[in-house]
């Protein structure tokens, strides 16, 4: 498995071979460094720690300064674990960069989706809503039912109703890469993935 962070640029547009317009998003990937190689003997586990997005001193907590300059690097913003690299000898300061990745490649993404705020049963769980007449006044939108009476005497868990909606870490898998530009760490991958534009963003390839 070999994984990378990055940013949600934007949406657009490229063409194929064969003239076919390709819905993608930008991500602009990496370059991201080796901050720490855990093992099972000092950790428990085996993983590969990631930093993205160099901080200048007076941004970073001192935590992160002392981790980072352990490895001879600056301070990064974001630290994350990745499962050990195949085929990749990894060592503490390397730097891993987008051509990690190839065109038509399949990964998994990660993000955060947008926060939508508290919202209603119709739009976040979509809802048709009540009867537009039969002498209702304000039950159009409204959810209905949510239980029995006298048994069982509450509500239960898990049922869809109003409330706070998205900001929630989603994980896409099965995304294709189209495209990639080393010279500009630039990702293409095909149709959406989740969050604003400068979401961080997690790529894993799937094996």
């Amino acid at each position: 498995m070999a994984g990378l962070l990055g940013k949600k640029i934007r949406m657009t547009q490229i063409f194929d071979e064969s003239g076919l317009v390709i819905p993608v998003t930008l991500i602009d990937a990496g370059p991201c460094y080796v901050t720490q190689i855990k093992n099972v003997e000092n950790d428990g586990y085996d993983a590969v720690q990631l930093g993205y997005v160099e901080l200048k001193e007076k941004h970073a907590s001192k935590t992160k300064i002392g981790h980072c300059k352990k490895a001879n690097i600056k301070p990064l913003k974001y630290l994350h674990e990745f499962k050990p690299f195949k085929d990749k000898e990894l060592k503490v300061g390397d730097e891993i960069r987008v051509d990690i990745f190839s065109e038509g490649q399949i990964v998994t993404v990660t993000s955060k989706s947008k926060g939508r705020g508290f919202q209603g049963v119709m739009k976040r769980h979509g809802f048709s809503g009540a009867n537009k007449t039969h002498g209702q006044s304000d039950r159009q939108r409204a959810p209905g039912s949510i239980g029995q009476s006298s048994s069982p005497s509450r509500v239960y868990k898990g049922t869809r109703m109003a409330g706070r909606m998205g900001n929630k870490v989603v994980t896409m898998k099965n995304i294709r890469i189209v495209k990639v530009d080393p010279e500009n760490n630039l990702l293409f991958v095909k149709g959406t993935i989740p969050g604003g534009p400068n979401s961080l963003i997690e790529v894993k390839t799937i094996t």
